[in-house]
């Protein structure tokens, strides 16, 4: 997940995230067999009201501005997609199934070419139909510059997406989008693409009806395909009310139980205030959420003691990384030998306690997350052990020609946050300190660290940085970091260690044309295993996300896609 400006947007985050601050791994009721929140008791029942409670507002609330995998959690309550994620929790919910379309798309051979088919009974909530013709032209008016901010796949991987300018300054469309029927749409790639149903969840992929489209007004009120249309949209975003659309057809739609009648979005709070809300769900919060607001070591610790409030905590995973970076053309880092000793003289015991303790926070060694939809294969090419290994560290530093230690800089942000902020750097900083490593840190605010650490040929040595996936597989994870294919020179450059090997180029092309998901996986498991050889980075840990629901909460489900509270299936009754 790439963070914001040219950077964002892939944290999915966040923000979704990415991820934004919104994503992660893992849920369902806190006992023996999940780890969520376990929510009210009772079976859920429709009605009521649902609040979401958020620090960042739901701007740009355009299809094709929102960069969010799956449709989002809000959006998705607006928005289908031909596929969405499956709504369930755990490992079950890293699944891609269908939305709109009848199945998860038809590859040609080599997986060029994929076909879509429309569900039956499909409409608008004004009652009109939806047809292919509106997906393609949704996809299309993406590309408008004025309507910027969306996922970049489509323009990288339809044939002439790299050129076309958006349906606003040429109407006759992409011709690598065919739509022969009202319910049949086909899609002509570049290359081979068999993670392309992944990609069909973007919400670029909800129809627009081209007759209501307003352009950059259209966010203040998009056509509703989905359970609930926008009656509300206040200082973009900011607040947002949704109500029930009566043309929505629970038949067509197997993944959304829509059951609260209104959804309340009041963004912009304090995240004190936030969870303290939570903490208290007294009036309208006892049927509150948030989607993106975490809980932190010291609140974790109050609830420890309520028996009550520990019930109503949500444990997601989603699929981040947070790493040591190093540009190999700075020295010393050209030397192999130099990485290897930094990866040996970490103690992740110290990360993992600057990122919040063990609670929020879960060692790494392996750049892919710890879950098996990426491909995740154990492996630990430099055993530090918990508290890292400074005397290996100090012989190889020896070996590099460094029998003194040496001195180096590590790049981090100012912002006080536990992954790329002040405390992980000064906990790397000291354990580097104990095989002879003295480490200056570079702090810099967000925007001039975003943009220095991607900076390409001229990021800085060493620096921390993270990455999560737009999607759960290992495509969005390693092709990003590691294809040399990628490599931008000046800027939005993600792929930190200038990597171009021809070998990995190869395997990922090869992996790209597997449409059997499982077949794919272990591969990706196995190239990141073979590049982690290299040591070309240094895994410090995989975000862990502790949220808060209110006491009426029922049917809290948290996926490993996103790791955070699927709105779409939460009941308040």
């Amino acid at each position: 997940m790439r963070q914001p400006s040219a950077i964002t947007r892939r944290l999915a985050a966040a923000a979704v995230t990415l991820a934004v601050a919104s994503g992660a791994v893992a849920c369902g009721p806190e006992d023996k067999d999940a780890k969520g929140a376990a929510g009210a008791e009772g079976a859920p029942r429709k009605g009521g009201t649902l609040r979401i409670l958020n620090s960042e507002p739901q701007s740009d609330f355009d299809p094709a501005r929102l960069y969010t995998s799956g449709g989002g959690n809000v959006p998705s309550l607006v928005f289908r997609t031909l596929t969405t994620r499956n709504r369930e929790d755990g490992a079950e919910g890293t699944k891609v199934v269908p939305d709109l379309a009848t199945d998860t798309g038809r590859p040609n051979k080599d997986a060029t070419e994929w076909t879509f088919t429309l569900k039956e009974g499909l409409k608008y909530e004004d009652g009109t139909p939806i047809t292919t013709a509106d997906v393609k032209y949704g996809i299309e008016r993406s590309f408008a510059a004025e309507l910027s901010g969306g996922a970049p796949y489509m323009r990288d991987w339809l044939v002439g997406g790299d050129a076309y300018q958006g349906s606003y300054k040429d109407p006759k469309g992409l011709a690598s989008i065919v739509t022969p029927d009202a319910r049949t749409i086909v899609f002509k790639l570049k290359k081979p693409e068999g993670e392309f149903p992944f990609v069909a969840t973007q919400t670029q992929f909800a129809p627009v009806p081209k007759a209501k489209d307003k352009g950059a007004k259209y966010e203040e009120h998009p056509v509703s395909s989905g359970p609930y249309k926008v009656v509300k949209n206040e200082n973009d975003g900011e607040h947002l009310v949704l109500e029930r659309n009566p043309n929505w057809d629970p038949k067509t739609d197997e993944e959304r139980k829509a059951y609260p009648d209104r959804v309340e979005v009041t963004s912009g709070l304090d995240a004190a205030v936030i969870n303290q809300r939570l903490t208290t769900s007294s009036g309208a919060d006892a049927a509150a959420v948030t989607t993106d607001t975490n809980l932190g070591p010291a609140e974790l610790a109050q609830i420890g003691s309520d028996k009550s409030l520990e019930k109503r905590v949500g444990t997601g995973h989603f699929g981040y990384t947070n790493y040591l970076a190093f540009n190999p053309t700075v020295k010393p880092f050209d030397n192999a030998k130099v990485r290897q000793a930094i990866s040996y003289a970490i103690n992740r015991t110290s990360v993992v306690n600057a990122a919040g303790g063990s609670a929020l926070a879960e060692p790494a060694t392996t750049f892919l997350p710890d879950q098996k939809a990426f491909g995740y294969t154990p492996y630990d090419h430099f055993p530090a052990g918990k508290s890292g290994d400074p005397a290996k560290a100090k012989a190889l530093l020896k070996e590099a020609g460094y029998p003194s230690g040496l001195s180096i800089t590590l790049t981090h942000s100012t912002a006080q946050n536990r992954e790329t902020g002040p405390d992980t750097a000064t906990a790397v900083q000291e354990a580097l300190k104990q095989a002879g490593i003295t480490v200056k840190l570079e702090g810099l605010e967000p925007n001039a660290y975003n943009e220095k650490r991607w900076a390409g040929k001229g990021s800085p040595g060493f620096f921390i940085s993270r990455w999560g996936a737009d999607w759960p597989a290992g495509g969005p994870f390693l092709a990003p970091i590691f294809d040399g294919r990628q490599i931008v020179t000046n800027g939005s450059n993600y792929n930190h260690a200038l990597l171009n090997d021809p070998a990995v180029n190869k395997e990922i092309d090869e992996i790209n044309k597997l449409t059997d998901l499982k077949a794919a996986a272990v591969r990706w498991g196995a190239l990141d295993k073979k590049i982690g050889e290299q040591a070309l980075d240094v895994p410090l840990f995989h975000p862990v996300y502790k949220r808060l629901v209110g006491k009426q909460v029922k049917n809290v489900v948290i996926s490993d896609w996103t790791g955070v509270l699927d709105v779409s299936q939460v009941a308040v009754k």
